[in-house]
């Protein structure tokens, strides 16, 4: 056959069908393929990244309660941090006095919660056995047998409160209770608060 003068061969038109043929069937293989591949990815669920979390803040320094008795410039309770020592118990109580004996007092020694910190005077350690090392007494000064020497070496009693003492309890007999100064001119409250556990009937 001819058209416009032109012949065509139908084993040129067999081929070019062929080729049109096989363009059009790897076309879609290749679409077929690209829909497996990233249209799978496509779908996938998103990836989920967990948030940052801020670290910790650091817990708050613990604080504990300790009282500080005896040879001190401003007896009392005193709120310290976890790890503190004598040295920073007494230093809080205003520090030694000059009746303290420095010899009998750990300043080294840790403090715990709840403890007492006692710094005996001077002379009582020899008198009564008084240890302050760990803010225990292992022997406190008796009001009804020492003598004046040996309370005038007491936290806040002097000779003349000593006389006193020994006055007292030969008249009136001897004390029932550690509380039984307060009977004494001279000893106030704040006075026989230092005294307790340094001192017994």
């Amino acid at each position: 056959m001819s058209r416009h003068g032109t012949t065509v061969s139908p084993f040129t038109v067999s081929v070019s069908q062929r080729r049109a043929i096989a363009v059009v069937v790897v076309g879609r293989a290749a679409l077929l393929f690209l829909l497996r591949h990233h249209g799978g990815r496509a779908s996938a669920a998103p990836l989920q990244v967990a948030p940052v979390r801020p670290a910790a803040a650091p817990a708050a320094a613990q604080t504990i309660v300790v009282d500080v008795a005896g040879a001190v410039a401003r007896p009392g309770l005193y709120r310290l941090r976890h790890g503190a020592r004598v040295a920073d118990a007494v230093a809080r109580a205003g520090g030694l006095t000059r009746k303290a004996e420095r010899s009998a007092v750990n300043l080294a020694a840790p403090v715990s919660d709840g403890q007492q910190v006692l710094v005996a005077a001077r002379g009582a350690v020899a008198a009564a056995g008084v240890s302050s090392a760990t803010g225990s007494t292992s022997g406190p000064v008796s009001l009804n047998s020492a003598t004046a020497e040996q309370l005038d070496t007491l936290p806040g009693i002097g000779p003349v409160t000593a006389a006193k003492i020994v006055r007292y309890r030969e008249e009136h007999g001897p004390f029932t209770s550690v509380d039984g100064l307060d009977a004494i001119s001279g000893i106030g409250s704040a006075r026989l608060a230092n005294l307790q556990g340094l001192v017994v009937p």
